[in-house]
């Protein structure tokens, strides 16, 4: 194994929505994002084929608690003894104790819950790495950097190792290499300046390939922050032109929906359909629209910069 290796979890059975990163640290393998466990079966497959197997897992690399990056990380800890999770500080409760988390989902997926996701189990806080971003990991033989990169949500960790940068939901949703990056901006934790900061720092990383889990790799170059930059401020000024002229959210959330997918289908045909299965826009609405709101209760309002 040479270099990260992809593993497509197929989720829902449709390729190409969310990927996990597999790297050979001569201490066993490290996982970046596991992904649901609804996909620990294609995530165990992914593995065969590179001749390796769950046991061969050592280190699990959170970039964030999400359930489609890592809700499978319970099992893969019961079921492999010797391995442990990497997460910030700031997510590891939730992780240990993932009531909260799971009931909060619950309320947006109700009985689909298992279906799209799995089980999530708690995880022992003894076999939790907890790290707040800027230590320098020895992992094996590979120098792992943590960076505390907030925005898509306030426990977002990127992952550089070497020529490689792993970058969450930070660095946005980007299917195929002709469509323009989108920032996913689910609800609760979406904060623009955040978000702003940390696009601005990860730009600057010595890497040569972004690894993406909504999906896969890009060039480590400025376009790609530039456009995810510019996209992201402008979804949020749609959403708060809908806001300031009082549109209700139903009439937001469509027409926003409809811009959002007439962008993509200029890109390429088949574009809309993924997308909307690996980033609803009405989620992405949702998390705005409570940035939005929260921003006006603390009188504050900050604009985007777009």
């Amino acid at each position: 194994m040479t270099g990260p290796q992809r593993i497509d979890l197929n989720f829902q059975d449709v390729p190409g929505v969310i990927a996990a990163h597999v790297l050979d640290t001569g201490d066993g393998l490290a996982v970046v994002d596991v992904g649901p466990g609804s996909t620990l079966p294609a995530l165990e497959a992914g593995l065969s084929d590179l001749g390796a197997s769950l046991s061969d897992v050592r280190h699990v690399l959170l970039t964030h608690i999400h359930l489609d990056h890592a809700g499978a990380t319970g099992t893969i800890l019961d079921r492999v003894p010797k391995a442990r999770a990497y997460v910030h500080e700031r997510g590891a409760a939730h992780l240990s104790r993932p009531e909260r988390l799971l009931a909060s989902a619950r309320q947006i997926y109700g009985d689909q819950m298992e279906r799209l996701w799995g089980e999530m189990r708690p995880i022992d806080p003894d076999r939790l790495k907890v790290l707040e971003g800027g230590e320098a990991l020895r992992i094996g033989q590979a120098e792992v950097r943590p960076l505390y990169t907030p925005g898509h949500a306030v426990h977002h960790l990127a992952y550089h190792v070497g020529d490689d940068l792993f970058v969450g939901d930070v660095g946005g949703v980007r299917l195929d290499p002709r469509q323009t990056p989108r920032a996913p901006t689910p609800p609760p934790d979406i904060n623009l300046p955040a978000w702003r900061e940390s696009i601005a720092a990860l730009r600057d990383v010595d890497a040569r390939t972004l690894y993406l889990a909504h999906f896969g790799s890009h060039p480590q170059e400025a376009a790609h922050w530039d456009r995810l930059l510019e996209m992201l401020e402008q979804d949020a000024d749609r959403v708060r032109a809908g806001l300031d002229t009082g549109e209700p959210l139903e009439g937001l959330t469509e027409r926003f929906t409809a811009e959002l997918l007439d962008e993509l289908r200029e890109e390429a045909p088949e574009l809309p359909e993924r997308y909307e299965f690996a980033c609803p826009p009405w989620m992405s609405v949702q998390g705005l629209v409570r940035y939005w709101q929260r921003a006006a209760a603390r009188g504050t309002e900050p604009r985007s910069q777009g």
